[in-house]
């Protein structure tokens, strides 16, 4: 039996800060309330030089906001800003429901969405470091969560309503045991490296299509579906190309206009998974009217992450959704639907071609009884010729390998190793 959704008032304040992406910003608070199962009954935005520093949107706008919230019969709020525990205390005195700001709504989604014990352990870690700011803050701002609701999971009832010292020793604890799963994925990540395999990782604004994406090249079924921070859990899986060469692919959590710093700081670990690849897929979606400032959010998050110098490849999905030319801003790039055979083709020779843009020529021979050698040449690399020579009874190789490997030398000659 489907519970009833709760009923939904966003509010936003355009200023001369935010102005640019005010639209896109409220429309993106729109989807997110969408995900977390709400309602969204009405949208009331204001425009002003600044925020109010007590209420947000002032004390005539309030009293207006209360007077909607009784006329549509809505029982929950939603700021597309972030509040301080003042501003949140002012506000709940005036309005009398629930009120829940940017923040809280997505790191609400993200305990939606977490399914592996680091995904849930990563959030509760952001609400915990979140609620303990506005405690240590004097507030009450939703602490209680009565009701339950949007805004209630994760965490829980229990952990919320819980004082300073058993918030820190909660933190503790789970940044411990996030540690262990950090050295853990470590020492998987340091193994994948020693065995000279290629790894690219997928990265993108929310709901760009990577998950789609993971799906058309190595069929790993992972949830896909419209929907903002669809995929929270990193996932990893095998990629043979066409000339017989396996690479990993590695999923993300989706990037977002104002991400939490809380959310940052607790995926940290996540992250550190495209820290490491040798090349990035950035997907961006296409046919978004704001795919431009999507692309500067997530270069603006490489950047913080000390990430903008990896190789790169932007992938422009769900060209099939576009009703005008196609004009893109990053290169190298390649344009696809991710829900055709042509577009894993087209994805595909993009990939192969900015993989040897990366990586380094070998050219060799090797005896007709390294068998074993061969075969691992055809795994671990791009072997472009690969033909049996009977005058000297060896095969003459030729192909790209990752820089590193055993089958680059400055010679590139493998009878040196």
């Amino acid at each position: 039996m489907d519970t009833q959704k709760e009923k939904a008032i966003l509010v936003g304040v355009k200023t001369y800060a935010n102005g640019e992406n005010f639209e896109s910003s409220m429309k993106e608070l729109k989807n997110l309330t969408k995900t977390a199962e709400g309602e969204v009954v009405l949208e009331l935005t204001q425009n002003l030089q600044e925020i109010d520093r007590k209420t947000v949107i002032g004390k005539g706008k309030l009293q207006e906001l209360a007077e909607l919230i009784e006329a549509h019969e809505a029982n929950l709020v939603i700021f597309n800003h972030e509040l301080s525990p003042r501003q949140a205390n002012n506000i709940e005195e005036v309005l009398n429901v629930k009120v829940l700001d940017r923040v809280q709504l997505i790191l609400d989604i993200f305990a939606m969405r977490a399914r592996s014990r680091e995904g849930k352990l990563q959030v509760e870690l952001a609400q915990l470091q979140y609620v303990s700011q506005r405690l240590s803050g004097g507030s009450g701002l939703a602490l209680s969560r009565q009701g339950g609701g949007i805004g209630a999971r994760g965490a829980g009832e229990s952990k919320l309503e819980t004082d300073r010292r058993h918030i820190r020793t909660r933190i503790t604890m789970i940044k411990k045991e996030l540690k262990e799963i950090a050295a853990h994925r470590l020492r998987m990540r340091d193994k994948r490296r020693e065995s000279n395999v290629f790894q690219i990782g997928l990265i993108g604004y929310t709901n760009a299509g990577k998950s789609t994406i993971l799906n058309l090249l190595t069929s790993a079924n992972t949830y896909e579906e419209n929907q903002l921070f669809a995929t929270l859990d990193p996932l990893t899986k095998k990629w043979m190309l066409p000339q017989g060469m396996i690479v990993t692919l590695t999923d993300t959590v989706g990037f977002i206009q104002d991400l939490p710093t809380q959310l940052v700081e607790a995926f940290q670990s996540t992250l550190e998974e495209s820290k490491n690849v040798d090349l990035l897929l950035h997907v961006v979606d296409a046919s978004n009217p704001y795919h431009i400032q999507h692309e500067e959010t997530v270069l603006e998050l490489l950047k913080e992450l000390e990430m903008e110098s990896l190789p790169i490849l932007t992938v422009y999905n769900k060209s099939d959704k576009l009703t005008e030319e196609f004009t893109p801003t990053l290169f190298p790039n390649v344009l696809i639907s991710s829900k055709s055979t042509v577009g894993k083709e087209a994805l595909t020779d993009a990939v192969r071609k900015r993989m040897m843009e990366i990586m380094e020529p070998y050219d060799f021979s090797l005896f007709a009884n390294q068998g074993k050698e061969l075969h691992d040449l055809r795994v671990e690399s791009i072997l472009l010729i690969e033909e049996y020579r009977e005058e000297t009874n060896d095969y003459h190789v030729k192909g790209f390998a990752k820089t590193g490997s055993k089958w680059v030398s400055e010679k590139n000659t493998y009878e040196e190793y």
